[in-house]
């Protein structure tokens, strides 16, 4: 089986290709990318992406450009993975839709035009639309219309009305649709923290987590005595602010490349959601990285935080992920589990606290995508 897989020097793509290369039904793969590992010496090719062919594909690039790039990519594939798609630069909405939603419109264009058996797409929870009041976990028959504040949300709900067309008007290929919670691994720290941190917001993350981080505690819980202050619990950050209410579902990158690697094999159809076990909750992140000590904070100030902090630059995004993460829906991942038996090896606690462990000790992974 020949395996294509656009966007594969990023963080879901580097897990899938380390899922694919220890399987055997796969026989060769190909790696489709604007910023490609390169072996020239300004970068190391080192496992997973030196199992992969490499094309250099910009899907903001020219039509031609691209057309020429997809086929050659694409040439004998009997699966193409897509996963590219762009978080930055947030504040340049037309560059953000010319490569999420019109390159995806490219993609699906030749794997039409090449015969491909079969398109798996990520998706994300981003295109569920606001979830259920009672806050009762949704499987995929919940309306994919986003969240229309935030242009992540929209454009990802751009892409399943394509998914729809492409398949109310073609026999093949056949579609899979991957809708992920938060992706995290320790490799993707850096690419992470640069899209949704931002360069002050990492160092203020850095920061909490050493002896300056002691002292704003010190100062938001007001002055304890010695008996009364936590003592030293080998907790990443000294206490984590968080908002009311709020509730996330996140999930290891690996185990959502065991889930493509199912799909694929099994050329399974449909939209698969993927969540790890445990609610993202206020306390259960504190219980993961900072002992226990919360800071609950009022939702109406810290999505205004938010909002000021992205327009003075100061953050990477904005009050949109702030309404995704506050009303978009929890995930049931029931079909998952039973189609395509799938079991995540890591719970959403372990998976946040591996990633931004590795953001505080600035870890670096030699894929341009993903290196600091």
């Amino acid at each position: 089986m020949r395996v294509v897989v656009i966007g594969a020097s990023g963080n879901i793509g580097t897990a899938v290709l380390r899922a694919l290369a220890r399987e055997p039904v796969v026989t060769s793969m190909v790696g489709a990318a604007r910023r490609v590992p390169r072996a020239n010496g300004t970068s190391t090719v080192e496992f997973p992406h030196d199992q992969a062919e490499w094309v250099r594909v910009d899907l903001a690039g020219t039509v031609d450009e691209v057309i020429r790039g997809l086929d050659e990519a694409m040439a004998g594939a009997d699966v193409v993975v897509h996963l590219a798609w762009a978080f930055q630069p947030s504040r340049d909405r037309s560059t953000l839709r010319r490569v999420n939603v019109e390159g995806t419109r490219r993609v699906l264009d030749a794997a039409v035009r090449n015969h491909v058996p079969h398109l798996v797409v990520a998706s994300s929870l981003g295109a569920y639309s606001r979830g259920p009041e009672d806050g009762r976990p949704v499987d995929e028959s919940w309306p994919a219309r986003g969240i229309p504040t935030e242009p992540y949300s929209v454009d990802k709900a751009a892409v399943e009305r394509m998914l729809d067309d492409l398949e109310a008007t073609h026999a093949r290929p056949v579609v899979t649709r991957m809708r992920p919670a938060l992706v995290f691994q320790r490799d993707a720290a850096a690419g992470i923290a640069r899209r949704f941190l931002g360069g002050p917001a990492t160092m203020g993350l850095r920061a909490a987590a050493g002896a300056p981080g002691e002292v704003l505690a010190g100062l938001v819980r007001g002055w304890r005595s010695e008996d009364d202050a936590p003592g030293p619990d080998g907790a990443l950050l000294p206490l984590l602010p968080f908002p009311a209410g709020m509730r996330l579902q996140g999930v290891h990158a690996d185990d959502v490349a065991e889930a493509f690697r199912a799909a694929i094999v099994g050329r399974h159809p449909g939209a698969f959601n993927l969540a790890a076990d445990g609610v993202l909750t206020g306390q259960v992140l504190a219980d993961a990285l900072a002992g226990g000590r919360l800071l609950e904070l009022s939702p109406a100030v810290a999505r205004r935080v938010m909002a000021v902090g992205w327009h003075s630059r100061l953050a990477a995004i904005g009050e949109g992920w702030f309404d995704m993460g506050m009303h978009g829906p929890l995930l049931d991942t029931a079909r998952a589990r039973t189609t395509l038996r799938w079991r995540p090896a890591r719970t959403a606690p372990e998976a946040a606290l591996e990633v931004v462990e590795a953001i505080v000790e600035k870890v670096d992974f030699p894929s341009p995508p993903l290196a600091r």
